[in-house]
């Protein structure tokens, strides 16, 4: 891959101006892999300051009119690649528990950043979303005008003029992005089919019985079609060397299928057994024991590399370091484990377990129970359990996404449930599943949790942080009892 790095002043329009200086040797240049090849803009200081003022007052009328996309993860207050997660695996288990089987397609595009156009995203910021006026003006200012060139082995390039794309590296630019491609949305709704995306990592994912899995694979075809005219048409390109397609259900809905590839743009596409999805790995039976295990294997490898060093670090170096490359990854997007089998959990706690014998340089066969309990560390099953009552809190209190808090429903406000004296304790009300699987969607697991809760805690009237310390600490007594 090739390695540079994009200069560019935030000056007029006549004396923008970006260089690109490769940092490898010419002998070491991988044509193949240019397509990998991103500039990034390194802006001013003073530009970023005025960037993020622009962006703050744009995302609150955007947020005032709810003009952008609700199914839309990413650069968003409250919004994360987990959240995201959530969403779009709570709606495949409850098709599973309706027995049904989804087709889920993970796209990407290529550059995606890089070949916004101008003209078009100044066009939809005018019809679509209202922009006008002197605002209109300083976004178009901000947009043109801009050079590149590019510097390799001694020499430069010539200067050329930038016609399309958003400063990469900026406030401002991933906004922008996010606007150019709201319609993109619609566009898969029409078809028939849900989508959730982060960023230009969009997910399109289609539900019905495995009897009818022909019919959902024309219908799924029909739309990524679509999606493709349309990137065509606001010059966008899809990456087909990256598309991912799966099944997923339960292992009798899959044992059904006889649909094992596709015509996809041209291209003959393989289903694939497990796919990548923003960093999660998710397997074809939703078990998550493909996630796990490299959770595991790269969490061992990181502490064989703290060993080695562990006698020249001090004791807090030491936590401090484990909690950076273990601990993050642990509760990287862990509320998806909710409802995993207890075995994977068991390799999970494996994991924390030797993590905590190198912070404390615990000998290998002594007893680890004190030694978390000393180090005030929630065992991996109270982590979940932590991260879903956290996020159900947030929801509670506007401080998640929409998409998640639409599902946590208060019995106070289901009718011929809010005279009930459990009503004025704050629980939520929790839908009827047939199946384990359908347990684990957060509309069902979220409220479960929460209600599990004692009383004090669910009323509690508190800042998150504040909520966060006293779950911890109910949830570390209950582990000693």
């Amino acid at each position: 891959m090739v390695n540079a790095s994009l200069r560019e002043s935030h000056v007029p329009a006549t004396q923008k101006h970006a260089i690109i200086t490769p940092l490898i040797k010419k002998s070491t240049l991988d044509t193949s892999a240019l397509k990998n090849y991103r500039p990034v803009s390194n802006l001013t200081f003073l530009s970023k300051v005025v960037e993020r003022i622009v962006a703050g007052r744009l995302l609150q009328y955007l947020n005032e009119h709810d003009l952008l996309p609700h199914r839309q993860s990413a650069y968003r207050r409250h919004h994360s690649t987990e959240t995201a997660l959530l969403c779009v695996l709570s709606d495949i288990y409850a098709a599973a528990d309706r027995q049904e089987v989804t087709l889920l397609g993970l796209l990407d595009l290529s550059a995606a950043f890089d070949c916004v156009d101008h003209d078009i995203l100044l066009r939809r910021l005018r019809q679509a979303f209202g922009i006008g006026g002197s605002a209109l003006a300083w976004i178009e200012s901000f947009l043109r005008g801009r050079t590149q060139q590019v510097a390799y082995a001694g020499s430069l390039s010539a200067v050329i003029l930038l016609m399309h794309g958003v400063p990469q590296g900026s406030v401002l630019g991933p906004l922008l992005f996010l606007l150019y491609t709201a319609e993109l949305f619609d566009i898969i709704a029409d078809a028939g089919l849900a989508s959730h995306s982060y960023a230009d990592d969009s997910q399109l994912y289609i539900s019905a019985p495995a009897p009818s899995a022909a019919t959902t694979v024309q219908q799924f075809v029909s739309c990524v079609e679509k999606v493709d005219a349309w990137m065509s048409s606001s010059r966008l390109k899809m990456n087909a060397d990256k598309t991912q397609l799966i099944w997923l259900g339960t292992r009798q809905q899959l044992a059904e299928l006889t649909v094992t590839e596709l015509s996809l743009l041209s291209a003959r596409v393989q289903f694939s057994t497990t796919v990548s999805d923003l960093g999660v790995l998710v397997d074809g039976q939703l078990s998550m024991a493909d996630q796990v295990s490299s959770l595991c294997r790269s969490c061992f490898f990181q502490l064989r590399q703290l060993r080695l060093v562990r006698s020249a670090l001090t004791d807090d170096s030491a936590k401090t370091l484990v909690h950076a490359f273990i601990s993050g990854r642990l509760d990287y997007c862990n509320s998806l484990l909710y409802g995993v089998s207890g075995q994977l959990l068991k390799k999970l706690q494996t994991v924390q377990n030797a993590a905590a014998r190198v912070v404390t340089r615990t000998r290998k066969f002594d007893h680890i129970t004190p030694v978390l309990h000393d180090l005030h560390w929630l065992p991996v099953a109270q982590r979940v359990c932590f991260k879903l009552a956290l996020t159900v809190f947030k929801c509670l209190n506007g401080l998640a996404p929409s998409y998640l808090a639409d599902v946590c429903i208060p019995v106070s406000s289901v009718a011929g449930r809010r005279q009930l004296r459990s009503a004025d304790t704050r629980i939520l009300d929790v839908p009827r599943t047939r199946t384990a699987i359908g347990a684990r969607n957060f509309a069902v697991a979220g409220p479960r949790v929460w209600n599990s809760l004692p009383p004090e805690l669910r009323t509690l009237n508190c800042s998150v942080s504040t909520f966060a310390q006293r779950l911890k600490t109910l949830l570390f007594s209950c582990q000693r009892v």
